[in-house]
């Protein structure tokens, strides 16, 4: 299998992965980038999954479905280019051979979903996290709330630490800088924010992450750590409670990012 990410528009990646007969993408919100690989490569389009329903996911769907060889995957509880099949927490889906479990993960949007597979090779399983999950960062949350977030968040770290993490975009520069503003002391922080930089630099994506990575350097994985909960009490002590819980703590770093420049 070759995973590839198509970058679109200013900071997006489209994920393609084929097994050099037939491929799948995710959240292809250009067409053009999608179909430029498939004709370089020779592919068939066999499958579309669809984390949620921004247009910088969802807006190249009906350009590609003159290609599509196969179904369109899309979250049960959100607005989609129909037609669709529907898909729950709880579900599996097959492409390509492989077994995706569908993950619940609101937050960024109210019906937002994850797809993980284990089938995928010695390179590690697979997550497709749209924009729930980030390199050192998370989504903003238009929809949901920071209970539902938080939550999404630690479903996503409970998977094994190989797990490749293929979110939507390269933020992982931009988040880099708030995680060291929140816990300027980490070491793992440091080393890899020399390892993106370098990355950057050549040319090349810092994604896919992996989620034993995360879970080191990510300050919105590690709202129940002592560092982090100093961190937020420092940068707004009036907004927490005396003894604030992970969500306090994952609701007051998340605001704090919000306006973070």
């Amino acid at each position: 299998m070759t995973l590839t990410p198509l970058p679109a528009f200013d900071d997006n990646y489209l994920w393609l992965l084929d097994n050099g007969r037939e491929a799948l993408v995710v959240d292809p919100g250009d067409a053009a980038p999608v179909a430029a690989a498939l004709d370089a490569r020779g592919l068939t389009l066999a499958g579309i999954l669809l984390t949620h329903h921004h247009g910088d996911h969802v807006g190249g769907v009906d350009a590609l479905r003159s290609r599509l060889a196969g179904p369109i995957y899309a979250p049960a509880n959100e607005t989609m280019p129909e037609p669709v099949q529907r898909l729950h927490g709880g579900d599996t889906v097959e492409l390509l051979g492989l077994r995706f479990a569908v993950m619940d993960v609101p937050g960024h949007t109210a019906g937002h979903i994850a797809y993980f597979s284990t089938d995928a090779g010695q390179d590690g399983p697979l997550l497709f996290c749209g924009d729930t999950l980030f390199s050192a960062g998370c989504g903003r949350l238009f929809e949901g709330t920071p209970a539902q977030m938080h939550a999404s968040l630690q479903s996503l770290a409970a998977l094994p630490p190989e797990t490749r993490v293929c979110c939507a975009h390269e933020y992982t520069l931009s988040n880099l800088r708030f995680a060291h503003a929140v816990d300027p002391a980490n070491p793992d922080l440091a080393a890899y924010t020399a390892w993106c930089h370098a990355e950057r630099a050549a040319g090349r994506p810092t994604l896919p992450g992996r989620i034993g990575t995360e879970v080191r350097i990510n300050p919105f994985l590690r709202c129940s750590e002592p560092a982090l909960r100093d961190a937020a009490r420092r940068h707004a002590p009036l907004k927490l409670p005396a003894a604030p819980s992970p969500v306090d703590v994952f609701a007051s770093l998340r605001e704090w990012k919000n306006g973070f420049r």
